[in-house]
Protein backbone atom coordinates (compact mmCIF):
# COMPACT_ATOMS: atom_id res chain seq x y z
CA UNK A 1 0.00 0.00 0.00
CA UNK A 2 1.20 3.43 -0.74
CA UNK A 3 1.63 5.80 1.79
CA UNK A 4 -0.39 9.18 1.94
CA UNK A 5 2.06 11.59 1.32
CA UNK A 6 -0.08 14.50 1.64
CA UNK A 7 0.63 13.68 5.68
CA UNK A 8 3.50 13.23 8.21
CA UNK A 9 3.03 11.33 11.15
CA UNK A 10 3.98 12.50 14.71
CA UNK A 11 4.28 10.31 17.99
CA UNK A 12 3.45 11.59 21.39
CA UNK A 13 3.06 9.59 24.85
CA UNK A 14 -0.54 8.96 24.10
CA UNK A 15 0.92 7.07 20.20
CA UNK A 16 1.02 8.08 16.82
CA UNK A 17 -1.23 10.77 14.36
CA UNK A 18 -1.19 12.02 10.77
CA UNK A 19 -0.64 15.40 10.59
CA UNK A 20 -1.11 17.30 7.37
CA UNK A 21 2.43 17.82 5.35
CA UNK A 22 2.82 21.33 5.09
CA UNK A 23 1.05 21.53 8.42
CA UNK A 24 3.04 24.15 10.83
CA UNK A 25 1.56 22.71 14.30
CA UNK A 26 2.13 18.92 15.41
CA UNK A 27 0.62 16.38 17.08
CA UNK A 28 0.24 18.45 20.35
CA UNK A 29 -2.05 21.07 18.32
CA UNK A 30 -3.87 18.14 16.27
CA UNK A 31 -4.97 16.57 19.63
CA UNK A 32 -6.37 20.05 20.71
CA UNK A 33 -8.16 20.39 17.37
CA UNK A 34 -10.19 17.24 17.97
CA UNK A 35 -10.61 17.95 21.42
CA UNK A 36 -11.59 21.40 22.16
CA UNK A 37 -14.20 23.07 19.82
CA UNK A 38 -16.62 24.66 21.71
CA UNK A 39 -17.22 28.21 20.90
CA UNK A 40 -15.65 28.77 17.69
CA UNK A 41 -13.74 31.59 19.00
CA UNK A 42 -9.80 31.29 18.08
CA UNK A 43 -6.71 31.66 20.85
CA UNK A 44 -6.28 36.00 20.80
CA UNK A 45 -3.45 36.74 18.70
CA UNK A 46 -2.31 39.26 21.18
CA UNK A 47 -2.19 36.26 23.30
CA UNK A 48 -0.03 34.33 20.65
CA UNK A 49 2.32 37.02 19.72
CA UNK A 50 3.33 37.97 23.19
CA UNK A 51 4.29 34.16 23.65
CA UNK A 52 6.43 34.42 20.57
CA UNK A 53 8.14 37.12 22.03
CA UNK A 54 8.23 34.91 25.71
CA UNK A 55 9.72 32.46 23.47
CA UNK A 56 12.27 34.89 21.42
CA UNK A 57 13.54 35.66 25.15
CA UNK A 58 14.01 32.60 26.10
CA UNK A 59 15.92 31.06 23.11
CA UNK A 60 18.33 34.45 23.43
CA UNK A 61 18.84 33.90 27.33
CA UNK A 62 19.42 30.18 26.42
CA UNK A 63 22.08 30.82 23.65
CA UNK A 64 23.93 33.21 25.62
CA UNK A 65 24.09 30.76 28.59
CA UNK A 66 25.31 27.86 27.21
CA UNK A 67 22.12 25.77 26.93
CA UNK A 68 21.31 26.23 22.90
CA UNK A 69 23.18 26.29 20.27
CA UNK A 70 24.14 29.78 18.45
CA UNK A 71 22.39 28.42 15.01
CA UNK A 72 19.15 26.63 16.90
CA UNK A 73 18.91 29.73 19.09
CA UNK A 74 19.11 32.48 15.92
CA UNK A 75 16.23 29.90 13.97
CA UNK A 76 14.19 30.40 16.77
CA UNK A 77 14.48 34.05 17.27
CA UNK A 78 13.81 34.49 13.46
CA UNK A 79 10.73 32.12 13.62
CA UNK A 80 9.23 33.83 17.27
CA UNK A 81 9.96 37.54 15.07
CA UNK A 82 8.09 35.86 11.66
CA UNK A 83 4.76 35.39 14.36
CA UNK A 84 4.86 38.76 15.83
CA UNK A 85 4.73 40.55 12.83
CA UNK A 86 1.66 39.08 11.94
CA UNK A 87 -0.11 37.15 8.96
CA UNK A 88 0.39 33.67 10.60
CA UNK A 89 -3.13 33.75 11.99
CA UNK A 90 -4.07 30.51 10.14
CA UNK A 91 -1.06 28.59 11.97
CA UNK A 92 -3.08 29.11 15.20
CA UNK A 93 -6.47 27.77 14.74
CA UNK A 94 -6.74 26.36 18.95
CA UNK A 95 -10.19 27.60 20.16
CA UNK A 96 -9.75 29.99 23.16
CA UNK A 97 -11.60 27.58 25.48
CA UNK A 98 -9.61 24.90 26.07
CA UNK A 99 -8.39 22.97 29.26
CA UNK A 100 -4.97 22.60 30.38
CA UNK A 101 -4.34 26.18 31.36
CA UNK A 102 -3.07 26.55 28.10
CA UNK A 103 -1.15 23.63 27.75
CA UNK A 104 -2.33 23.66 24.39
CA UNK A 105 -1.96 27.32 23.41
CA UNK A 106 1.61 26.94 24.67
CA UNK A 107 2.71 23.51 22.72
CA UNK A 108 0.78 25.03 19.11
CA UNK A 109 3.31 28.13 19.78
CA UNK A 110 5.81 25.42 20.46
CA UNK A 111 5.22 23.39 17.26
CA UNK A 112 4.94 26.27 14.90
CA UNK A 113 8.01 27.88 16.33
CA UNK A 114 9.79 25.12 15.91
CA UNK A 115 8.67 24.48 12.06
CA UNK A 116 9.51 27.89 11.05
CA UNK A 117 12.80 26.95 12.67
CA UNK A 118 13.58 24.35 10.68
CA UNK A 119 12.72 25.91 7.51
CA UNK A 120 15.10 28.87 8.16
CA UNK A 121 17.33 25.94 8.51
CA UNK A 122 16.73 23.84 5.49
CA UNK A 123 15.28 21.13 7.09
CA UNK A 124 11.96 19.14 6.60
CA UNK A 125 8.58 20.23 8.90
CA UNK A 126 8.25 17.81 11.69
CA UNK A 127 12.32 17.12 11.67
CA UNK A 128 12.79 17.87 15.65
CA UNK A 129 15.34 15.57 16.10
CA UNK A 130 17.10 18.97 14.77
CA UNK A 131 14.40 21.54 16.31
CA UNK A 132 12.34 20.14 19.16
CA UNK A 133 9.33 22.29 20.49
CA UNK A 134 9.85 21.27 23.78
CA UNK A 135 13.74 20.42 24.15
CA UNK A 136 14.30 23.44 22.22
CA UNK A 137 11.77 25.74 22.04
CA UNK A 138 10.31 25.34 25.24
CA UNK A 139 13.94 24.66 27.45
CA UNK A 140 13.45 25.74 31.04
CA UNK A 141 9.86 26.90 30.34
CA UNK A 142 6.60 25.65 31.36
CA UNK A 143 3.05 26.77 30.40
CA UNK A 144 2.38 28.03 33.95
CA UNK A 145 5.18 30.57 33.75
CA UNK A 146 4.86 31.06 30.02
CA UNK A 147 1.15 31.73 29.78
CA UNK A 148 0.74 34.24 32.89
CA UNK A 149 3.70 36.20 31.34
CA UNK A 150 2.48 36.76 28.26
CA UNK A 151 -0.85 37.21 29.32
CA UNK A 152 0.52 40.01 30.86
CA UNK A 153 2.22 41.57 28.05
CA UNK A 154 -0.55 41.25 25.88
CA UNK A 155 -2.49 42.83 28.18
CA UNK A 156 -0.26 46.10 28.80
CA UNK A 157 0.47 46.39 25.40
CA UNK A 158 -3.60 46.54 25.03
CA UNK A 159 -3.52 49.33 27.70
CA UNK A 160 -1.57 51.19 26.19
CA UNK A 161 -3.74 51.58 23.49
CA UNK A 162 -6.65 51.92 25.56
CA UNK A 163 -5.71 54.98 27.14
CA UNK A 164 -4.34 56.45 24.15
CA UNK A 165 -8.12 55.76 22.74
CA UNK A 166 -9.26 57.47 25.81
CA UNK A 167 -6.96 60.47 25.54
CA UNK A 168 -8.44 61.06 21.70
CA UNK A 169 -12.36 60.84 23.54
CA UNK A 170 -11.06 63.36 26.13
CA UNK A 171 -9.44 65.74 23.24
CA UNK A 172 -13.10 65.63 21.39
CA UNK A 173 -15.28 66.07 24.54
CA UNK A 174 -12.80 69.08 25.38
CA UNK A 175 -13.65 70.48 21.97
CA UNK A 176 -16.75 70.81 21.95
CA UNK A 177 -16.92 71.99 25.63
CA UNK A 178 -15.36 74.76 24.33
CA UNK A 179 -17.40 75.13 21.08
CA UNK A 180 -20.79 75.03 23.27
CA UNK A 181 -19.87 77.02 26.44
CA UNK A 182 -22.16 79.82 25.61
CA UNK A 183 -25.42 77.62 25.44
CA UNK A 184 -27.47 77.58 27.85
CA UNK A 185 -29.60 75.08 28.66
CA UNK A 186 -31.49 73.39 31.34
CA UNK A 187 -29.72 70.50 33.63
CA UNK A 188 -31.57 68.13 34.51
CA UNK A 189 -31.71 65.42 37.85
CA UNK A 190 -34.07 62.51 38.03
CA UNK A 191 -35.17 62.73 34.11
CA UNK A 192 -36.71 66.13 35.51
CA UNK A 193 -35.94 69.88 35.25
CA UNK A 194 -33.54 71.14 37.47
CA UNK A 195 -31.37 74.65 37.46
CA UNK A 196 -29.69 75.74 34.87
CA UNK A 197 -26.33 75.56 33.05
CA UNK A 198 -24.67 75.89 29.89
CA UNK A 199 -24.08 72.94 27.49
CA UNK A 200 -20.49 72.79 27.10
CA UNK A 201 -20.50 72.51 31.30
CA UNK A 202 -21.72 69.45 30.59
CA UNK A 203 -19.60 67.82 28.09
CA UNK A 204 -16.91 68.89 30.47
CA UNK A 205 -18.28 66.62 32.51
CA UNK A 206 -17.76 63.92 29.76
CA UNK A 207 -14.42 64.86 29.09
CA UNK A 208 -13.56 64.44 32.82
CA UNK A 209 -14.97 61.34 32.73
CA UNK A 210 -12.83 59.75 29.75
CA UNK A 211 -9.74 61.60 31.55
CA UNK A 212 -9.92 59.51 34.48
CA UNK A 213 -10.35 56.05 32.24
CA UNK A 214 -7.39 57.60 30.40
CA UNK A 215 -5.53 57.67 33.45
CA UNK A 216 -6.81 54.88 35.26
CA UNK A 217 -5.67 52.76 31.64
CA UNK A 218 -2.05 54.45 31.54
CA UNK A 219 -1.50 52.86 35.62
CA UNK A 220 -2.62 49.74 34.61
CA UNK A 221 0.53 48.86 33.19
CA UNK A 222 1.68 48.74 37.24
CA UNK A 223 -0.36 45.85 38.05
CA UNK A 224 0.47 43.61 35.14
CA UNK A 225 4.53 44.64 35.30
CA UNK A 226 5.13 41.78 37.62
CA UNK A 227 5.57 38.20 36.01
CA UNK A 228 6.59 35.11 37.05
CA UNK A 229 8.06 33.94 34.17
CA UNK A 230 11.55 31.43 35.22
CA UNK A 231 9.27 29.93 37.87
CA UNK A 232 8.44 27.13 35.58
CA UNK A 233 5.48 24.65 36.86
CA UNK A 234 4.52 26.40 40.17
CA UNK A 235 6.69 28.78 41.06
CA UNK A 236 9.94 26.82 42.19
CA UNK A 237 11.83 27.17 39.16
CA UNK A 238 11.95 23.63 39.07
CA UNK A 239 14.39 22.40 35.96
CA UNK A 240 15.23 26.11 35.16
CA UNK A 241 19.10 27.11 36.14
CA UNK A 242 19.46 29.97 38.56
CA UNK A 243 21.26 32.04 36.07
CA UNK A 244 19.12 31.73 33.02
CA UNK A 245 15.68 32.24 35.98
CA UNK A 246 17.13 36.22 36.68
CA UNK A 247 18.42 36.71 32.99
CA UNK A 248 15.73 36.11 30.76
CA UNK A 249 13.27 38.44 32.29
CA UNK A 250 16.10 41.16 31.86
CA UNK A 251 16.20 40.38 28.03
CA UNK A 252 12.17 40.13 27.90
CA UNK A 253 11.90 43.19 29.32
CA UNK A 254 14.80 44.53 26.43
CA UNK A 255 12.48 43.18 23.66
CA UNK A 256 9.38 44.47 24.65
CA UNK A 257 10.44 48.02 26.01
CA UNK A 258 7.95 47.54 28.87
CA UNK A 259 9.22 47.66 33.08
CA UNK A 260 8.71 43.87 33.51
CA UNK A 261 10.10 42.50 36.63
CA UNK A 262 10.25 39.20 38.11
CA UNK A 263 7.49 38.93 40.74
CA UNK A 264 9.27 38.49 44.67
CA UNK A 265 6.98 35.65 45.66
CA UNK A 266 6.66 33.71 42.36
CA UNK A 267 4.92 30.84 43.53
CA UNK A 268 2.15 33.65 44.63
CA UNK A 269 2.53 34.99 41.02
CA UNK A 270 1.51 31.69 39.77
CA UNK A 271 -1.05 30.28 41.61
CA UNK A 272 -3.11 33.42 41.97
CA UNK A 273 -4.58 35.54 38.88
CA UNK A 274 -6.10 38.58 41.13
CA UNK A 275 -4.23 41.19 39.58
CA UNK A 276 -6.15 40.32 36.24
CA UNK A 277 -9.10 40.98 38.31
CA UNK A 278 -7.73 44.49 39.14
CA UNK A 279 -7.68 45.11 35.82
CA UNK A 280 -10.61 43.69 34.51
CA UNK A 281 -12.16 46.32 37.75
CA UNK A 282 -10.45 49.26 35.95
CA UNK A 283 -11.94 48.19 32.46
CA UNK A 284 -15.35 47.45 33.74
CA UNK A 285 -15.13 50.92 35.46
CA UNK A 286 -14.47 52.59 31.91
CA UNK A 287 -17.65 50.74 30.58
CA UNK A 288 -19.53 52.07 32.86
CA UNK A 289 -18.30 55.48 32.06
CA UNK A 290 -18.91 55.22 28.26
CA UNK A 291 -22.06 53.43 28.94
CA UNK A 292 -23.35 56.87 30.80
CA UNK A 293 -22.20 59.08 28.38
CA UNK A 294 -23.51 57.15 25.56
CA UNK A 295 -27.04 56.92 27.17
CA UNK A 296 -27.13 60.74 28.14
CA UNK A 297 -25.90 61.72 24.37
CA UNK A 298 -28.66 59.59 22.86
CA UNK A 299 -31.12 60.98 25.63
CA UNK A 300 -29.67 64.66 24.63
CA UNK A 301 -30.43 64.19 21.08
CA UNK A 302 -34.05 62.40 21.94
CA UNK A 303 -34.67 65.94 23.55
CA UNK A 304 -33.30 67.85 20.44
CA UNK A 305 -30.80 69.95 22.49
CA UNK A 306 -27.95 68.03 20.25
CA UNK A 307 -27.89 66.20 17.00
CA UNK A 308 -25.74 63.06 16.38
CA UNK A 309 -24.27 62.76 13.29
CA UNK A 310 -26.56 60.24 11.03
CA UNK A 311 -24.81 56.93 10.20
CA UNK A 312 -27.26 54.97 8.72
CA UNK A 313 -30.71 54.41 7.84
CA UNK A 314 -32.56 53.23 10.99
CA UNK A 315 -35.57 50.83 9.61
CA UNK A 316 -36.60 48.82 7.07
CA UNK A 317 -39.96 49.68 7.34
CA UNK A 318 -40.25 53.37 8.10
CA UNK A 319 -38.76 55.55 5.62
CA UNK A 320 -36.83 58.43 7.12
CA UNK A 321 -36.20 57.09 9.94
CA UNK A 322 -32.50 57.07 11.40
CA UNK A 323 -31.85 55.65 15.48
CA UNK A 324 -28.41 56.78 17.31
CA UNK A 325 -27.04 53.81 16.35
CA UNK A 326 -23.46 54.54 17.53
CA UNK A 327 -24.55 55.28 21.08
CA UNK A 328 -26.31 51.55 20.82
CA UNK A 329 -23.64 49.83 20.00
CA UNK A 330 -21.36 51.94 23.00
CA UNK A 331 -23.95 50.59 25.01
CA UNK A 332 -23.59 46.98 24.16
CA UNK A 333 -19.76 47.17 24.57
CA UNK A 334 -20.40 48.22 28.15
CA UNK A 335 -22.57 45.12 28.73
CA UNK A 336 -19.90 42.83 27.19
CA UNK A 337 -17.27 44.21 29.18
CA UNK A 338 -18.83 44.42 32.34
CA UNK A 339 -19.98 40.28 31.79
CA UNK A 340 -16.62 40.05 30.74
CA UNK A 341 -15.25 41.39 34.27
CA UNK A 342 -17.70 38.66 35.74
CA UNK A 343 -16.14 36.00 34.01
CA UNK A 344 -12.71 37.28 34.67
CA UNK A 345 -13.35 37.14 38.50
CA UNK A 346 -14.72 33.78 38.19
CA UNK A 347 -11.51 32.51 36.39
CA UNK A 348 -9.03 33.72 38.83
CA UNK A 349 -11.47 32.69 42.12
CA UNK A 350 -11.57 28.64 40.83
CA UNK A 351 -8.06 28.54 40.26
CA UNK A 352 -6.68 25.65 42.54
CA UNK A 353 -3.38 25.54 45.00
CA UNK A 354 -0.32 25.63 42.42
CA UNK A 355 -2.25 27.07 39.54
CA UNK A 356 -5.08 28.69 37.87
CA UNK A 357 -6.75 26.41 35.15
CA UNK A 358 -8.99 29.14 33.63
CA UNK A 359 -6.51 31.04 31.96
CA UNK A 360 -7.64 30.81 28.79
CA UNK A 361 -11.35 31.78 29.38
CA UNK A 362 -9.67 34.56 31.85
CA UNK A 363 -7.29 35.71 28.76
CA UNK A 364 -10.02 35.65 26.23
CA UNK A 365 -11.98 37.62 28.22
CA UNK A 366 -9.96 40.22 29.22
CA UNK A 367 -8.02 41.15 25.93
CA UNK A 368 -11.98 40.99 24.28
CA UNK A 369 -12.48 43.60 27.00
CA UNK A 370 -9.66 45.59 26.10
CA UNK A 371 -9.96 45.44 22.62
CA UNK A 372 -14.09 46.25 22.30
CA UNK A 373 -13.43 49.41 24.32
CA UNK A 374 -10.29 50.56 22.46
CA UNK A 375 -12.21 50.21 19.30
CA UNK A 376 -15.94 51.47 21.08
CA UNK A 377 -13.32 54.50 22.09
CA UNK A 378 -11.60 55.44 19.13
CA UNK A 379 -15.08 55.55 17.32
CA UNK A 380 -16.97 57.61 20.42
CA UNK A 381 -14.36 60.07 19.67
CA UNK A 382 -14.62 60.29 15.70
CA UNK A 383 -18.53 60.28 16.19
CA UNK A 384 -17.81 63.06 18.87
CA UNK A 385 -16.67 65.33 16.09
CA UNK A 386 -19.47 65.37 14.16
CA UNK A 387 -21.93 66.34 17.21
CA UNK A 388 -24.16 69.72 16.59
CA UNK A 389 -25.60 71.67 18.97
CA UNK A 390 -29.49 73.29 19.08
CA UNK A 391 -28.82 76.54 21.10
CA UNK A 392 -32.81 77.48 19.85
CA UNK A 393 -33.96 74.22 20.95
CA UNK A 394 -31.72 74.51 24.26
CA UNK A 395 -33.29 77.76 24.68
CA UNK A 396 -37.04 76.69 24.43
CA UNK A 397 -36.65 74.22 26.96
CA UNK A 398 -35.33 76.11 29.43
CA UNK A 399 -38.02 78.61 29.19
CA UNK A 400 -40.52 75.92 29.87
CA UNK A 401 -40.67 74.61 33.24
CA UNK A 402 -40.48 76.49 36.49
CA UNK A 403 -37.16 74.86 37.96
CA UNK A 404 -35.30 77.83 36.53
CA UNK A 405 -36.36 79.73 38.80
CA UNK A 406 -33.52 78.56 41.10
CA UNK A 407 -30.95 80.59 39.66
CA UNK A 408 -32.81 83.62 40.97
CA UNK A 409 -32.41 82.47 44.43
CA UNK A 410 -29.93 85.14 45.76
CA UNK A 411 -31.71 87.60 43.88
CA UNK A 412 -35.44 87.19 45.02
CA UNK A 413 -35.17 84.24 47.93
CA UNK A 414 -37.15 81.34 48.06
CA UNK A 415 -40.48 82.48 49.28
CA UNK A 416 -41.08 84.85 46.66
CA UNK A 417 -39.78 82.45 44.14
CA UNK A 418 -42.31 79.71 45.29
CA UNK A 419 -45.06 83.29 44.82
CA UNK A 420 -44.09 83.39 41.15
CA UNK A 421 -44.33 79.92 40.61
CA UNK A 422 -47.83 79.63 41.50
CA UNK A 423 -47.94 83.36 39.27
CA UNK A 424 -46.93 82.40 36.10
CA UNK A 425 -49.13 78.98 36.73
CA UNK A 426 -51.88 81.21 36.58
CA UNK A 427 -50.61 83.21 33.96
CA UNK A 428 -49.80 80.35 31.48
CA UNK A 429 -53.42 78.82 31.76
CA UNK A 430 -54.37 81.86 30.25
CA UNK A 431 -51.72 82.24 28.10
CA UNK A 432 -50.08 78.88 26.46
CA UNK A 433 -47.68 80.70 24.42
CA UNK A 434 -46.03 82.59 27.61
CA UNK A 435 -42.49 81.35 28.91
CA UNK A 436 -41.16 81.39 32.60
CA UNK A 437 -38.42 83.94 30.79
CA UNK A 438 -40.82 86.31 29.49
CA UNK A 439 -43.21 85.97 32.56
CA UNK A 440 -39.84 87.27 35.01
CA UNK A 441 -38.97 89.10 32.46
CA UNK A 442 -42.13 91.34 32.81
CA UNK A 443 -41.30 91.24 36.51
CA UNK A 444 -37.72 91.74 37.15
CA UNK A 445 -36.65 93.33 33.99
CA UNK A 446 -35.30 92.06 30.64
CA UNK A 447 -31.73 93.47 31.83
CA UNK A 448 -31.72 91.34 35.18
CA UNK A 449 -33.16 87.86 33.63
CA UNK A 450 -30.51 88.06 30.74
CA UNK A 451 -27.77 88.64 33.56
CA UNK A 452 -28.50 86.08 36.02
CA UNK A 453 -29.28 83.28 32.74
CA UNK A 454 -25.90 84.41 31.10
CA UNK A 455 -23.62 81.90 30.12
CA UNK A 456 -20.53 83.70 32.01
CA UNK A 457 -22.82 84.23 35.53
CA UNK A 458 -23.76 80.18 35.13
CA UNK A 459 -19.69 79.31 34.63
CA UNK A 460 -19.00 81.06 37.44
CA UNK A 461 -18.22 79.30 40.71
CA UNK A 462 -21.23 80.34 43.38
CA UNK A 463 -22.00 83.87 43.57
CA UNK A 464 -20.63 87.36 44.83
Amino acid sequence: MTPDRSFRKECDALGEKEIERDALWGIHTQRALENFGFSRRRTPHALISAIATVKHAAAITNAELGYLPKEIADAIVDACSQICEGGMEVHFPLDALQGGAGTSTNMNVNEVVANLALKHLGKSLGDYDSVHPLHHVNLHQSTNDVYPTALRIAAITGMRRLSDAFAKLQGAFQVKESAFQAIVKMGRTELQPAVPMTLGQEFSAFAEASARDRWRTFKCEERLRLVNLGGTAIGTGITAPRRYIFRVIEVLRTLTGMGLSRNENVIDATANADAFVEVSGILKASAANLSKIAGDLRLLHFLGEIALPPLQAGSSIMPGKVNPVMMEAILQVGMAVRANDMIVTDCASHGTLQINEFMPLLALALLESIDMLDAAARAFALHVEGIEANGPRCAALLGEGPSMLTAFLPQIGYARASTLVKEFAQARANNSALTLRDFLSGILGEAAVNEVLSAPNLLKLGHD
